[in-house]
């Protein structure tokens, strides 16, 4: 196919097939492409949908983001994870407040140039939403020209990458680019599917290298197998009249803002320090949370208190009831990650039998 071909290829059935009717589809503005840019990097469609709703109802302006608290913020993306693209979607923002008018501004360069957005999700705001010819190469993209091509080797190592941006430019047409953008990214996410492709609809099929080998699952090519290292916590759930003690995670770092129980080697040691007494100190059944490039090996104590803490009078702690942690939104109202959301629940249902209406 030429590149007009492959185009129009695409197009045509982005008209007949491809989905429509997504949240950010609607009301089409720079900041709402963005959000869902951000959120859809190494999260499904599925998940994203309804964190893209919430968000949108709390933050529906550039202005209304770059305004409010971090921590904010951060509760609204909990369950998301990789944590920093909300602090670098509220740094962009108010980026974005004070040094362009609260307008994106429509220039690839300045454009990446701003927190958390990179080459491809530049092009997809430049063509999405601002008309310009721009192109993109997210994680379908590149799966789609990878296999249309046959293309060697892990998109991760620089010559491979480059290969598939020269690739992604070549297909970018001159007009409708918006339309092409979103059909590329939709013929990826449903159809040219990373396990279970389904090549007999596609309209690329004919001309496919890797379907015309017998074997697209093979592209692209996966990362260099590499074990991961293992770190360990010990993360003591301090509970008191059915609330537990959470301090806030220090901005950069894993779950970074988020709130989490604190940490420590010794646990008579810990409470020692704030001169405060356990009535009962348990082991709970280790955690495993997985990274993106670690395992985090948890190990929860339960520490039930004697009598009431002495109020510890400082930003970034705090008790919150336990009930209250096992309802649906509680990680978004709150601010916690995913593991400790779990941790929550099973002490809740440790501590249940104890709870009493005054709790």
């Amino acid at each position: 196919m030429t590149p007009k071909q492959f185009q129009n290829a695409i197009l045509k059935w982005f008209h007949k097939h491809g989905r429509k009717d997504l949240p950010w589809q609607q009301d089409i503005t720079p900041y709402r492409v963005w959000v869902s840019e951000i959120m859809l990097q190494q999260t499904q469609v599925s998940a994203v949908i309804p964190y893209y709703a919430r968000f949108m109802n709390s933050f529906p302006t550039l202005q209304t983001l770059a305004n409010a608290p971090l921590e904010q913020v951060l509760a609204h993306w909990s369950g998301l994870g990789y944590y920093a693209r909300a602090r670098n979607l509220h740094k962009c923002a108010q980026t974005v407040q004070d040094q362009y008018n609260g307008e994106f501004p429509r220039n690839l360069d300045a454009l990446t140039g701003l927190s958390g957005i990179g080459r491809s999700t530049a092009g997809a705001i430049a063509s999405i939403s601002m008309g310009m010819k721009a192109s993109i190469l997210d994680g379908n993209v590149k799966r789609v020209l990878a296999r249309y091509h046959a293309v060697e080797g892990w998109p991760g190592r620089t010559a491979v990458a480059n290969k598939l941006w020269q690739l992604a430019e070549t297909y970018t047409p001159d007009t409708q680019g918006n339309l092409y953008t979103q059909a590329i990214m939709d013929l990826g996410a449903t159809l040219c599917t990373r396990s279970t492709p389904n090549c007999h609809g596609c309209p690329l099929k004919k001309c496919c290298r890797a379907h015309a080998q017998g074997n697209p699952q093979t592209y692209p090519h996966k990362k260099p197998r590499q074990q991961k290292p293992t770190r360990s916590a010990t993360m003591l759930l301090l509970e008191y009249a059915g609330q537990i003690y959470l301090e806030q995670r220090p901005a950069k770092g894993i779950w970074g803002g988020l709130w989490c129980p604190p940490q420590s080697d010794d646990t008579q040691d810990w409470l020692n320090q704030r001169r405060w007494r356990a009535s009962t100190i348990q082991p709970l059944p280790p955690l495993r949370h997985t990274f993106t490039h670690f395992h985090l090996d948890i190990s929860p104590v339960w520490v039930q208190l004697a009598k009431a803490p002495t109020q510890v009078a400082k930003r970034g702690v705090g008790w919150y009831k336990l009930r209250n942690l096992n309802r649906p939104r509680a990680a978004q109202e709150v601010g916690l990650p995913a593991p400790i959301v779990k941790l929550a629940k099973q002490l809740l249902a440790l501590r249940a039998p104890l709870l009493t209406t005054t709790d």
